[in-house]
């Protein structure tokens, strides 16, 4: 017979539910059955993120491999900001998920943006959201991808490719964590990685 406080706390500390005495049978039932169904979806969740790593693992021994190993493993716990550069087709992105996965935010997401990918006039708002209106298509506000990447890892491959007139943004992104959405009037913040690669 306890009290709703109680019962708040007991599920702020990790219970699935409560049960209110006297007990129902139907509702102890439904209970059971949605505990056993989120715990199913849970681990099945868990080893589909480890296949889904599985992708996208660094496989080799060569001396040039554990340079690069070792170079994730130096900065893979730190929370810098990190630049990945060479040729195309060497893996960049393996190793910009490699840094991720091993590092403090390996639960939060690894939003992957394309900067080569998209166009010029649409990029600051895939990456900083807009308002309402801020465009004549702006029928709605919209988060941009930093947003999304919020407690994880933004990725911007190709970054060489960025223009140039959003360059200044971007570092007072990177200093400061701060952006403003296209339209926006407030400096919005969020706590992310970010991991850049170019050619």
């Amino acid at each position: 017979h306890a009290t709703i406080s109680t019962a708040v706390e007991a599920t702020r500390l990790g219970a699935f539910d409560f049960v209110e005495k006297p007990l129902e049978t139907e509702r102890v039932l439904v209970l059971v059955r949605n505990a056993v169904d989120s715990r199913r979806l849970r681990a099945e969740n868990r080893t589909l993120r480890k296949d889904q790593e599985k992708r996208h693992q660094i496989v080799g021994d060569s001396p040039g491999l554990a340079a690069v190993k070792a170079a994730i493993q130096k900065a893979a716990p730190t929370s810098a900001t990190v630049l990945i550069w060479g040729e195309s087709g060497v893996g960049k992105e393996l190793v910009a998920r490699s840094v991720h996965r091993e590092s403090l935010r390996h639960d939060g997401p690894f939003v992957q943006v394309n900067c080569a990918a998209i166009p010029d006039e649409l990029i600051e708002s895939e990456l900083f959201g807009h308002e309402k209106g801020a465009f004549t298509s702006a029928s709605a506000a919209k988060h941009g991808l930093v947003e999304v990447a919020d407690k994880g890892t933004l990725f911007l491959d190709e970054i060489g490719e960025m223009p140039l007139s959003l360059q200044p943004k971007l570092l007072r992104f990177l200093d400061a964590g701060e952006y403003r959405r296209v339209g926006g009037t407030r400096a919005l913040s969020v706590d992310v990685r970010v991991i850049a690669a170019t050619n």
